[in-house]
């Protein structure tokens, strides 16, 4: 009988800032919400299974996600067919799949199961990526842009196709396929202008260029977004305390602008609290990524890790004015169980990637 302990696979520096996070996340949600304590105790007990989920994930061997991808990535296509066929439709949108009382955003599986999926295929390919890898690689990100897109979830939608596109650059894609890329998307933009967005998508980049021209239409989210955020100042008006998110002038303050809430009412000061533990969760996974065991683990924790980058990014970009409203929660503070558990998810798979270690012979 072995006296070995089966060893736990932890990182103490990823679990503790983001266990940070997600408590001042629990306290943002509160002035958010207006107090309602309902609310921070639902996403409370979001936040203590993610942490389980997480935990759990990370004892996993990457040996298994390299394994599973295909399975995973299959699942979570199906999950999206059944939302198309079955989900309720909320607010002229089909992205939940609702069991009982409990319903979860199919499309935040992809976001996970697509960059794995993508890494088994390219970790052991020849540099530089071939022409027919890459063209593989650009259709399945392709199909799975457009599953999400026509939800519609135009915001989700383009974090799937980075995922996917993150870990394409990170196995070594040259510069002059990504700068022609970049023309080819230049030129097919009236395309996607007129075959993809929405109307309602339409007005949004529209308004971003000009939101005085509708203040009390279209431009009023971003309008009042940057009325509460400048008026936090270096200190901020305090907990509770801003008036753009007290008397119901920013929307959506529990999700999309919550930003706003915590630039109004902790200022400045509060803004780099906050953006300097993100700093922080960043540069420990590129850690992670450059000690990692194998190329696949290094894909999986560089893809993971630019879409929680770019997640954050377009999300701080949208409530300044910088970018459309796409509807995209701030990772760790925004209110919403799928995105939640998604995130604890995948950074359970960036901890096993991480920290489990090939063994050497003696």
């Amino acid at each position: 009988m072995s006296n070995r302990v089966k060893k736990i696979y932890f990182d103490p520096y990823l679990f503790f800032s983001i266990f940070l996070l997600a408590t001042l996340g629990l306290f943002f949600l509160y002035s958010a919400s207006n107090a309602d304590l309902s609310i921070v105790l639902k996403q409370a007990a979001y936040v203590f299974i993610g942490f389980v989920l997480m935990i759990s994930v990370s004892q996993a061997d990457p040996d298994l996600f390299r394994r599973t991808s295909f399975l995973f990535i299959l699942f979570s296509i199906f999950l999206l067919g059944v939302t198309f066929v079955f989900g309720p439709e909320i607010n002229g949108a089909q992205r939940w799949v609702r069991i009982g009382s409990f319903s979860f955003q199919s499309s935040e599986l992809l976001k996970l199961a697509l960059p794995i999926f993508l890494a088994n295929y390219l970790f052991d390919k020849k540099l530089p990526i071939q022409p027919k890898e890459i063209l593989i690689t650009v259709l399945i990100i392709s199909l799975a842009f457009v599953l999400v897109a026509r939800q519609p979830d135009l915001g989700t939608g383009l974090i799937v196709a980075l995922s996917g596109l993150f870990v394409l650059f990170l196995s070594g894609l040259s510069w002059s396929f990504i700068g022609g890329a970049f023309v080819v998307l230049v030129i097919s933009s009236p395309l996607i202008w007129n075959m993809l967005l929405q109307p309602f998508q339409q007005q949004r980049i529209a308004t971003l260029f000009d939101p005085g021209s509708d203040p009390f239409g279209a431009g009023w989210n971003i309008i009042q977004s940057k009325i509460a955020i400048g008026s936090g100042g270096i200190f901020g008006k305090g907990f509770g305390e801003g008036s753009q998110t007290q008397l119901n002038f920013l929307p959506e303050t529990k999700t999309d602008f919550i930003f706003s809430v915590i630039g109004e009412e902790f200022g400045f000061l509060g803004v780099i609290l906050l953006l300097s533990i993100y700093f922080f969760i960043l540069m420990r996974c590129l850690y992670l990524a450059l000690s990692a065991r194998d190329r696949f683990c290094r894909l999986v924790i560089g893809g993971l890790t630019l879409t929680f980058a770019a997640n954050l990014i377009i999300n701080l970009s949208m409530v300044v004015g910088l970018l459309p409203v796409v509807g995209m929660p701030l990772p760790f503070i925004s209110k919403g169980g799928s995105s939640l558990i998604s995130l604890f998810l995948a950074f359970g798979i960036i901890i096993s990637m991480g920290t489990h270690k090939k063994f050497l012979p003696q």
